[in-house]
């Protein structure tokens, strides 16, 4: 017996929804929600450059039992990294393009992530949220799709989708980051410039590492935060843009305002997520401006709540809510909405 999932509210079937522009839910924001405050912005960097030194210091001297402890807060803390690189990919953070390159490039650089890359590859996010064949986030697949992979393709897909859905965002970055080909003209120039930068970044810091430390010091310093990162990463992406209750639109029936206000989750993590973070959860405001930076988005959130309080999704982060999503958010069919891998294998024996 398969689980009862609920289906996504049509909102596109009323006029009004269907009426709807962004510019209409925008005006509707304080307008200081996009003033950027350079003393916020900088004095989160220290904080967070403080807690991640914290962080190393304490895998220095913490016994091997801590160390998981200990993990977890150095790569969450390193998420805040990806954070504030993310406000500089959207220009967000500082008012002068060059401090943004900076800033994001250095905040990238532990993570191994190519700054430019990330930044042209989820502004394409942004543009396309939530429309089949176009958004390059965390697509689910169709059913046909599915049929005509191969075996073993089905099968790490069916872990992403499901239990391993942690390490989704590995492959991601691993397979869309590292190839300026996909680029063209000054983009190109680029994406070779950061993917250079973290490459011979990665030329240098790796072996000193491993000259100072030996191969546990990669494991202690570099893999394991970076694996919690890459935790984070992929449920807050994936929790951002899946539930059972929003639907994927083909381009002939995408709406922009719609995709953005009632296609992207706010989800409440535990206020030390939250802190290290950023507030990368409230991400509703985001998705309507990437001008607002972090610092503001909770504000937004706020006045989003009190004017189009029926089109939020709004959730708080639990294993039960990761068993719903990964458990029944699996293959999605734009007409039936999401079905599980068990119901697809066994309508196709």
């Amino acid at each position: 017996m398969t689980a009862s999932i609920a289906k996504p509210r049509n909102l596109a079937s009323t006029a009004a929804a269907t009426d709807l522009r962004l510019k209409d839910i925008l005006k509707t924001l304080p307008r200081e929600v996009f003033t950027k405050n350079p003393q916020k912005a900088w004095t989160k960097v220290v904080i967070n450059v403080a807690l991640v030194g914290l962080g190393y210091w304490l895998l220095a001297i913490s016994p091997w039992y801590l160390l998981p402890l200990v993990w977890i807060f150095t790569g969450t803390a390193l998420t805040g990294f990806f954070v504030i690189g993310h406000d500089c990919g959207h220009r967000s953070f500082a008012k002068r393009r060059w401090v943004n390159d900076l800033v994001g490039h250095l905040a990238f650089l532990p993570l191994i992530y190519p700054f430019h890359s990330w930044r042209l590859l989820h502004n394409h996010h942004h543009k396309h949220t939530n429309k089949i064949g176009e958004d390059n986030a965390w697509h689910p697949w169709q059913p046909e799709e599915y049929a005509q992979a191969g075996k073993p393709l089905q099968f790490f897909y069916r872990l992403i989708m499901g239990p391993m859905w942690w390490i989704g965002s590995i492959p991601h970055w691993a397979k869309l980051h590292f190839d300026w080909s996909q680029f063209q003209g000054k983009q190109r120039e680029q994406v070779r410039f950061s993917v250079l930068v973290v490459l011979i970044a990665g030329a240098i810091g790796f072996p000193t590492l491993i000259a100072t430390t030996g191969i546990w010091g990669v494991v202690n310093f570099w893999l394991m935060p970076w694996l919690v990162y890459h935790f984070w990463m992929s449920t807050f992406t994936l929790v951002h843009h899946t539930t059972p209750k929003i639907a994927f639109s083909p381009a002939s029936e995408w709406n922009e305002a719609l995709a953005q206000l009632a296609g992207t989750v706010h989800c409440d993590y535990p206020v030390w997520v939250e802190f290290l973070c950023h507030d990368i959860n409230v991400h509703i405001p985001h998705h309507l401006s990437t001008a607002i930076p972090w610092y503001n988005l909770r504000l937004a959130h706020s006045s989003l709540k009190e004017n189009w309080p029926e089109y939020l999704h709004e959730s708080k982060f639990s294993w039960a809510l990761m068993k719903e999503i990964t458990q029944n958010c699996q293959l999605y069919d734009p007409v039936t909405n999401y079905r599980t891998f068990k119901d697809f294998h066994a309508q196709n024996k």
